[in-house]
């Protein structure tokens, strides 16, 4: 069947109360936007839900977008009737002979949202089922546990009947519940973790430490890659690599071998909080959890997250190894996190690392370092690169202090250096992004959007137009 309306349902904003029509329309202008190459399609607000009209576009390419959309909670392809009887029984018959595999049994569920329609709903389920019958002979009713509901929804605006309730991403829509600073290593466990934050309406920025020349150009370009598959669902990302060889090769030296993991985590965060005060992040998201490694029992963690100030949001510390492999290979992730390139938190391992470190202990450790362990914490934020991802391409921001030839970010290789892919798509889309997010920021905050309008009107097809970019940087950063 060739279905010309889809019926969206939101997430868990309907949890939010006063806020609920501000948290709405966030969430409308990030459906919109994830069918934004679908020109054709029209839509149509109703109380917490939303009509979309195909208007001859592709029901699968529309699907397959609206499944990754956080914040909503499902859909349905719909058909949609007058509020007359006939009509509705005809549309009704069409829906049951076109459900694949046949169905056995069925029941009808009508809703009657519009008190003013003659027949109340009872009515309507016995009206429509015997229609039902009367011309499907093979099928019969069951309203326990029947092979399909039939819906039938009456609205002041027409009757809207379905059969399939396909889940979506749910969650919040991204951005709504502020930012954070994702730990990303390469491994199975970050991208998975990212992906959860962003799915209850975290913006994301992700570190990933490198120790060149002790870690590999191939290391580096495996988090590229997750990094772009996380765009996916964030339409851009900011990933920051930081270099950490000088600080690790100091933690080896230290004659406190047990202890070098703590030292290294503990340090990493110190390192992330300065980056999250720069960019406005109010937490840090890592991949742990609990029990896998040594670094993450109780204990381990608990010396490890005192480190900082802010919160440490660990989504899968209670989640089993099978599940989370699940969810990487849901969200595509999976087969690029067990590519054979090691990352940094693989070096100068110990045999027996601290699985119970005593924190009076490690602070010690580390104040033996005095001024110099601050030195080089401020020496990697300041040789930190940021590479910026979206679905099209990305942009490479220089650190203040040069990169050594072959190092991360130096070279990133092909697609890396400078304004990757094609620049005058990619510009498009950035300025697209950034006058969307400031639409969002004035649907939280109540302010007009004019400015944001003329923008999504002229700047991005402008800059399609001449494919030239005035200064990337000023507009990512």
């Amino acid at each position: 069947m060739n279905y010309e309306l889809i019926l969206v349902r939101y997430g868990e904003l309907t949890l939010k109360g006063r806020n609920r029509k501000k948290f709405e329309d966030l969430m409308f202008l990030k459906l919109k936007q994830a069918l934004g190459s679908l020109k054709a399609i029209t839509y149509e607000k109703n109380f917490g839900r939303v009509y979309v009209r195909l208007n001859g576009e592709s029901y699968d390419e529309a699907a397959a977008k609206l499944q990754e959309v956080f914040g909503l909670h499902s859909f349905s392809p719909v058909l949609r009737a007058t509020h007359e009887l006939e009509d509705i029984r005809a549309k009704a018959l069409e829906l049951m002979r076109s459900e694949r595999p046949v169905p056995k049994t069925f029941k009808v569920t009508v809703k009657r949202a519009w008190k003013d329609y003659p027949h109340d709903s009872q009515e309507m389920n016995h009206l429509v089922g015997a229609h039902v019958l009367r011309n499907t002979p093979e099928l019969k009713v069951d309203v326990r546990r029947p092979d399909v509901e039939l819906k039938v929804d009456i609205q002041p605006q027409g009757v809207f009947l379905y059969s399939t309730m396909i889940p979506c991403a749910g969650g919040f829509p991204l951005g709504m519940n502020g930012k954070a600073m994702l730990m990303l290593s390469g491994g199975i466990d970050s991208p998975v973790a990212g992906w959860m934050a962003m799915r209850k309406g975290l913006e994301i920025e992700a570190i990933h430490f490198h120790s060149y020349p002790f870690t590999s150009e191939q290391a580096t370009e495996k988090v590229i890659t997750l990094t772009q598959k996380l765009a996916h669902y964030g339409g851009r990302i900011k990933l920051h690599l930081v270099p950490f060889t000088e600080l690790q090769t100091r933690m080896a030296q230290s004659g406190h071998d047990h202890l070098i993991i703590t030292f290294m985590r503990r340090t990493m965060l110190r390192i992330a909080e300065k980056l999250a005060e720069r960019s406005g992040a109010l937490a840090i998201v890592t991949g742990d959890s609990l029990g896998q490694v040594a670094s993450q029992t109780l204990s381990s963690m608990n010396v490890i997250g005192r480190t900082i100030s802010i919160p440490l949001l660990r989504p899968l510390v209670m989640m089993d190894k099978l599940d989370i492999i699940r969810v990487a290979e849901k969200i595509d992730t999976y087969e690029t996190s067990i590519l054979p390139f090691e990352d940094c938190c693989t070096l100068f391992v110990p045999k027996s690392p601290a699985t119970n470190p005593n924190l009076r202990i490690v602070e010690k450790a580390e104040a033996e370092w005095g001024e110099e362990l601050e030195r080089m914490i401020d020496e990697a934020v300041r040789g930190t690169e940021t590479i910026v991802m979206t679905e099209t391409g990305r942009a490479v921001r220089r650190s203040e202090r040069s990169s050594a030839p072959g190092a991360p970010g130096a070279e990133l290789g092909g697609e890396t250096g400078g304004v990757i892919g094609e620049a005058a798509v990619g510009a498009a889309v950035g300025a697209m992004d950034e006058a969307i997010d400031e639409a969002m920021d004035g649907v939280l905050d109540g302010a007009p959007s004019g400015e944001t309008a003329r923008k999504l009107g002229t700047s991005a097809s402008k800059e399609a137009e001449t494919g030239q970019e005035a200064d990337p940087a000023a507009r990512w950063f």
